[in-house]
């Protein structure tokens, strides 16, 4: 790697920023299949992009078809799948835009990991609170009845843990709340830290 050199760019993020009309960072939502990640984050782009923001959506099982589609899903591989997603949600922020990243992302350490890679005030950890009770009654796409009967391994939260965020910047309990008020929450946090 020593003959790798990182390429400044003529056009830095806070010009990017400032033609944008916005601060750029990246919204980790984090929490068990079927706490409504995806669901929150495409609902908050969609919000953005009505305000005219710049942003876009990072999905786990959208990666999972490409960038990531030659991961498995054993510990080594989750790690570096997280990590692969940290350096492209870095290239979304460095772009001046706001990126949500929808991703089970069970383990502290993996997203302590993503968050160093970011300045301060970029990365923001959205943990959907809910219970494993209610996940596994949506169960909107069969997972959990599939994991229960073994057809797969190491299943975030039947056997394999979640570990919930110390100290993550919003908590939603998705259980309680409904979309509308899970966005406004999530957009007037935005607005306080003025990032809108």
């Amino acid at each position: 790697m020593s003959n790798i050199i990182w390429h400044h760019s003529t056009i830095t993020k806070k010009s990017r920023q400032l033609m944008n009309g916005h601060k750029s960072c990246v919204l980790w939502f984090t929490g068990l299949s079927g706490s409504g990640k995806s669901t929150l984050a495409n609902a908050v782009d969609h919000e953005l992009f009505k305000r005219g923001f710049r942003s876009y959506v990072l999905d786990g099982d959208n990666i999972r078809h490409g960038l990531n589609s030659d991961l498995r899903f054993g510990a080594q591989d989750r790690k570096e799948n997280i990590r692969r997603i940290g350096e492209v949600a870095k290239l979304f922020v460095d772009s001046g835009q706001i990126v949500s990243s929808a991703f089970i992302s069970p383990f502290v350490e993996d997203r302590d990991l993503v968050r160093s890679m970011f300045e301060k005030d970029e990365f923001i950890e959205i943990f959907l609170k809910c219970p494993i009770q209610v996940c596994e009654n949506r169960d909107p796409k069969g997972l959990y009845k599939k994991a229960r009967k073994g057809e797969i391994p190491d299943f975030t939260g039947i056997d394999s843990p979640y570990e919930i965020p110390y100290k993550p910047e919003v908590i939603i309990e998705t259980h309680k709340v409904t979309i509308e008020q899970s966005v406004t929450k999530i957009i007037s946090f935005l607005e306080e830290k003025k990032i809108l």
